[in-house]
């Protein structure tokens, strides 16, 4: 089951859309602002999103852009306006699609369907493991257990968080920016020093010695990055 999210600031044009796809096999998400479809990819295993051009708070266009720092999850952009300088500018943004409103569900199942194969052929939609281990370190996302060497680790609730999104992508780096984004569901304003608070903390936790790392790495001006092992 894919799950799909659909922001829109129209309650009747998210409940269009749901009738649309609900003979899918597709678990739906609604949002109605883009801070709100944020919050959902980040809580959630997204799989794609419909994402309206026009909307208060945080519009479609800013929204692609942060859901792009955090997220390669397709994204359709849903817009009233058929000139194509807005279809243009979406897609320079880091949108895979776009519709034109009024909706025609036949081609809003058919762009749906297209994106997912796509995204899921690419390998994007792979499903994370419960338990990742690396070293001597295993996290148990269903216990939310962490044991270094055969012995727990207490973790607050963000380090876990974080820890496990290093977990789940060894030697990937990711940027301050990005792990505020994801872990703290919010504009990464101030995000530098918060996050390197959170790591030193977590270097106490889980390194032998935190001066020296084995696992947690600084890349120097781009990140941190879990270390293969």
């Amino acid at each position: 089951m894919y799950n799909i999210l659909i922001c829109d600031d129209e309650a009747d044009i998210v409940n269009a859309l749901k009738i649309y796809l609900h003979n899918e096999n597709y678990r739906l998400y609604e949002a109605f602002n883009g801070k709100e479809a944020l919050k959902c990819i980040a809580e959630n295993d997204i799989h794609l999103v419909l994402l309206d051009v026009m909307m208060p708070e945080m519009d479609g266009i800013y929204a692609t852009v942060e859901i792009r720092r955090i997220s390669n999850v397709p994204i359709i952009l849903l817009t009233a306006k058929s000139e194509d300088s807005d279809k243009i500018l979406g897609l320079n943004m880091g949108a895979d699609d776009y519709i034109t409103k009024p909706f025609n569900p036949v081609e809003v199942s058919a762009r749906v369907r297209s994106q997912l194969r796509r995204y899921m052929q690419l390998g994007a939609g792979a499903v994370k493991p419960d338990v990742v281990k690396i070293g001597g370190i295993e996290l148990d996302d269903k216990e939310k257990s962490v044991t270094l060497d055969g012995e727990p680790v207490s973790l607050t609730p963000t380090e876990y968080d974080i820890l496990k999104l290093l977990m789940q992508n060894p030697g990937q780096v990711f940027s301050p920016r990005e792990i505020y984004q994801r872990i703290w569901n919010d504009l990464p304003y101030g995000s530098e020093n918060t996050v390197a608070v959170h790591i030193r903390h977590l270097r106490e936790k889980i390194e032998i010695n935190p001066a020296d790392p084995r696992y947690l790495k600084v890349v120097w001006g781009q990140g941190y990055k879990m270390e293969k092992r």
